[in-house]
């Protein structure tokens, strides 16, 4: 986790070090649903490689966004859901939803003009 002092100032900033990248955002909206398998967020996020999946979970975890659950199972099984940190951005995922829609309806408008 990063210490404190390592933040920006600026909470805007932080948040935005914290989940700037479009594959964070788009994994808190697969968690979002509930809990998920590697192999099924994967597949979910669609064009995200194993390897950047694979960072960007270790990095949400390590901020306390999201929690990982191994299983002492053969083959082992491990699952990733959001840590109640992780669910406080739900307002935020939801606003970027609805901005999002109208930001469609409105380019719609304008094509149609």
């Amino acid at each position: 986790m990063l210490k404190r002092y390592d933040f920006p100032d600026c909470p805007v900033e932080t948040a935005l070090m914290l989940m700037g990248d479009r594959w964070k955002i788009l994994i808190v909206r697969e968690l979002l649903t509930g809990t998920r398998r590697f192999g099924a967020l994967k597949k979910s996020l669609g064009g995200i490689s194993q390897k950047v999946l694979t960072q960007h979970l270790r990095i949400m975890e390590e901020n306390g966004l999201v929690h990982r659950q191994v299983f002492a199972e053969v083959p082992p099984r491990v699952e990733y859901s959001l840590t109640e940190l992780g669910r406080s951005l739900k307002p935020i995922h939801d606003a970027m939803w609805k901005w999002g829609e109208k930001f469609k309806a409105n380019l719609e408008l304008s094509r149609r003009t």
